[in-house]
């Protein structure tokens, strides 16, 4: 008989891969192609509202992601999870070209998403900035 009864990956696997083997993989150029890799997993897995940005954060397991304010051309987003992240030995690339690639898609302007770990605060930020003047086709 075959035990099903932890099938889901732990958290430290998951940290193993991010914080270890990445890094190792990716060498200088792992803040690129992470930004890049996030913008890929947004395109395979869009979603239909900012509002779901959190949920998919958080199935995901990247963190719990808040909202702070928007402004005519962007949106600062925070992300925590209480002990569990860890902020000053990772990138935060993969998830702020996913917000990218979001908010690209679902406003039709070029954006960027700039990330930002503040360690003593537990916490990472992202500013996620679009262009008014510069549509994109979808």
């Amino acid at each position: 008989m075959e035990n099903t009864t932890n099938l889901s990956p732990t958290r430290f696997g998951y940290d193993l891969l991010r914080d270890h083997v990445l890094p190792s993989i990716l060498g200088a150029h792992q803040g690129e192609i992470l930004y890049w890799a996030g913008k890929e997993i947004a395109r395979k897995f869009p979603v239909f509202s900012v509002e779901e940005l959190p949920v998919f954060f958080q199935e995901a397991g990247w963190g719990i992601l808040s909202l702070e304010k928007t402004q005519k051309d962007e949106a600062f987003y925070t992300m925590t999870n209480g002990d569990e992240i860890n902020i000053q030995d990772r990138s935060f690339q993969l998830e702020a070209g996913f917000l990218a690639e979001q908010y690209q898609k679902l406003n039709g302007l070029l954006t960027e998403c700039y990330g930002e770990a503040q360690s003593k605060k537990g916490r990472v930020s992202f500013q996620v900035k679009w262009d008014t003047k510069t549509k994109i086709d979808s």
